[in-house]
């Protein structure tokens, strides 16, 4: 069951992938309400009891890192820069030996004033949400009007060095669906990485629709109208989730991550731990594995790695959204980290 590399274990499944991604939500909470995550009241956050402390969270990662393989850790939400200790996290965690590569999903608003801390902290790049280039639209898609702040903080996030800075996309029917070509014309301009997203099944209104979402080949018809795109090949591509395409033959680059209609399960590589310290194989899983519980009981190190390595060898083929039986994961994406 267990593998070897270079001396240290790995998170190997039954279809022989190995987990080297660890993505860790710092908390369920976010300032913003966007449509295709949370309603407009919010929703009931995690006390903070449940919450796993700074010094958790880096004693899991140190794990991970460690003794289970993780190269590289993704900080997410909800909305990461909510986490008051999330500047000492980032410096712990590029202490440890070996230093993971470090990343961070952010919604960029409070990124104007973080980012310089976070890259002298060891941070090393960021991904950063913007669906729209019109205010009126972000306030319609996030119900508050805080576009210009995302704005200045993608500015201050390329200031600081925090890159490639990629910005992640999504399409909503007759919202922003017409947005594609202006928003890689910026990204180009502005020298990000644009990355669009396929709405995914995770909303705490279950109001998603298959049939209704912009696909991949929507969002790749519409940039064609503008652009010439060459396919990068999946021989570039590896395991990350993005297929690119190189843009009116480069240097700039556009992904797609078409997790619904092109599913990329059979090359995963990651492993997610949620705020309050559950461990889940996909972003669409419906079963979780509690590592607080072993934390709080006064597990050693490596108790707790094989319980994390035992839950990751029943990792599932893939995520079954083409599945008729597929069953929505009962927490909203601000609870299980993008």
């Amino acid at each position: 069951m267990v593998a070897s590399r270079e001396g240290a274990h790995v998170l190997i499944d039954t279809y022989g992938r190995v987990a080297t991604d660890l993505r860790v939500s710092l908390t369920d909470r976010c300032n913003l309400r966007c449509t295709y995550c949370m309603p407009e009241e919010g929703l009931q956050w995690l006390a903070k009891p449940d919450l796993l402390t700074d010094d958790e969270i880096v004693r899991l990662i140190d794990i991970a890192v460690t003794s289970l393989g993780i190269e590289e850790v993704r900080f997410t939400g909800g909305e990461p820069l909510l986490r008051p200790g999330l500047v000492g996290i980032v410096e712990r965690v590029a202490a440890l030996a070996p230093r993971p590569q470090m990343s961070l999903t952010t919604n960029g608003i409070g990124l104007k004033r973080t980012a310089a801390a976070l890259k002298a902290a060891g941070l090393d790049r960021v991904n950063v949400s913007l669906d729209t280039l019109r205010p009126d639209v972000f306030k319609t898609l996030t119900r508050r009007d805080r576009h210009k702040d995302v704005i200045e903080g993608l500015d201050a996030a390329r200031a600081a060095g925090l890159t490639p800075v990629k910005v992640n996309s999504v399409l909503m029917p007759g919202l922003n669906d017409d947005e594609a070509p202006d928003l890689l014309a910026w990204a180009v301009e502005h020298d990000y990485e644009l990355r669009f997203i396929e709405q995914m099944p995770l909303d705490a209104q279950h109001g998603w629709k298959r049939d209704g979402m912009i696909t991949a080949g929507d969002i790749l018809t519409s940039l064609r109208t503008r652009f010439e795109l060459t396919a990068e090949g999946s021989e570039k591509r590896g395991s990350a989730p993005a297929e690119r395409w190189v843009v009116d033959g480069g240097p700039h680059v556009v992904g797609v991550i078409a997790s619904v209609t092109r599913p990329f399960c059979s090359a995963c590589d990651r492993t997610r731990l949620t705020a309050d310290g559950q461990i889940r194989t996909c972003l669409f899983a419906t079963e979780e594995t509690d590592l607080r519980a072993a934390l709080r009981s006064g597990a050693p190190d490596e108790e707790i790695a094989r319980i994390w390595r035992l839950t990751m060898w029943g990792k599932k083929a893939g995520a079954g959204l083409d599945d008729p039986s597929f069953v929505q994961p009962d927490r909203p994406m601000s609870a299980i980290g993008g």
